[in-house]
């Protein structure tokens, strides 16, 4: 793998100044389970990550007083389906969050990071959907909203700008005596990759 430089902001003013500053060649690093592998197998050429981590805003989650849902873009998978509340509300994002790679990797894995990759067997994507969550998106242009369902627009491509970064996700509040579940299926046990 070859040198990739480190940029580490602490607001999101300053992670869209780096994202500015060093244009497509920059990435923003949710949890880097993905982008780290992309990089090193030759699949994606990036000059600097992002990271997202120490950004305040991108790790929190909150509950409006009508159960609403914002859920920080970097928050790591186990804060989800580790989270009474969550649990109780969004089941099928638990269910994703608990089988996005393993143990090790939902330490640092987060669902923004996976909807940013966008990829086709991404676990978070069809939940999210099925929540109805939109993306808070910010970059120099100032804050836009976009529905999940409309944030990928083909296998590996969102629809986030070279200079712009994905805030948050909000959920509305779930009706009442409504469900959700998610469910991956995979043709073998050895592969976790969703085919469906």
């Amino acid at each position: 793998m070859r040198p990739i430089r480190f940029a580490a902001p602490t607001t999101i003013t300053e992670a869209v100044a780096a994202l500015v500053a060093h244009g497509p060649r920059a990435r923003m690093l949710a949890g880097g389970t993905d982008l780290i592998v992309q990089v090193r197998e030759g699949q994606r050429d990036w000059d600097v990550f992002v990271d997202a981590k120490r950004i305040p805003e991108l790790g929190q989650i909150a509950f409006a007083e009508d159960d609403a849902l914002t859920l920080g873009a970097a928050v790591p998978c186990y804060r989800i389906y580790q989270d009474p509340r969550i649990q109780a509300r969004y089941p099928a994002l638990v269910d994703a969050a608990r089988i996005i790679g393993g143990i090790g990797i939902q330490g640092r894995a987060s669902v923004g990071g996976n909807l940013c990759n966008s990829g086709p067997a991404g676990d978070s994507i069809p939940a999210l959907i099925a929540h109805d969550a939109s993306c808070a998106i910010v970059g120099p242009d100032g804050r836009r909203s976009v529905p999940v369902h409309e944030f990928c627009s083909a296998p590996g491509r969102n629809v986030l700008r070279p200079d712009e970064l994905l805030v948050s996700l909000t959920f509305p509040a779930r009706p009442s005596r409504s469900g959700a579940a998610y469910l991956r299926f995979i043709p073998r046990d050895e592969m976790d990759i969703a085919v469906v």
